[in-house]
């Protein structure tokens, strides 16, 4: 990716703390993206599935993507932001604090935003807690707003 914020080594991670780290290329959200994603996880609630009952009864008039479709869409992106270098392992270490403010519509377009907001040090390695955005084209709120804690180990 032409605009991927290089993080060489733990010298470059310190560096870029308190910093926007970038974002992703923009992204549209398919139905079928929806459907396979209710398929691997068994949640077919019609306001993402059912396409007529959308349009009748809901508030969107499409369906829309589950929340942890929204949230999954972090790791997915995360690597088309970043381009990490100098070190053994990167590992996601899970979630502090997720919110939905927006519903992701089918046929949106949508991408993630990355922000590292602190370090800690931790054995053999830093924890980095990341402010990550998934925002929608021409929407004042984004579909998920997460703390996101990766750890990079250095061995």
């Amino acid at each position: 990716m032409p605009n991927t914020t290089i993080i060489d080594g733990l010298d470059g991670l310190r560096a870029l703390a308190g910093q926007k780290l970038g974002a992703s290329e923009w992204k549209q959200l398919a139905y079928e993206d929806i459907v396979r994603f209710a398929e691997a996880t068994g949640d077919f609630q019609w306001i993402h599935v059912d396409r007529e009952r959308c349009q009748r009864e809901s508030p969107f008039g499409v369906p829309i993507a589950h929340g942890y479709f929204s949230v999954s869409r972090i790791a997915g992106l995360f690597f088309e932001i970043v381009d990490i270098r100098g070190f053994g392992l990167v590992l996601n270490y899970g979630l502090n604090k997720v919110r939905f403010p927006a519903p992701l519509k089918a046929g949106a377009r949508y991408r993630l935003s990355l922000e590292l907001k602190e370090l800690k040090d931790i054995p053999k390695g830093v924890e980095a807690l990341m402010l990550a955005t998934l925002e929608i084209e021409g929407e004042a709120k984004p579909a998920c707003a997460a703390e996101v804690l990766y750890r990079f180990m250095t061995a």
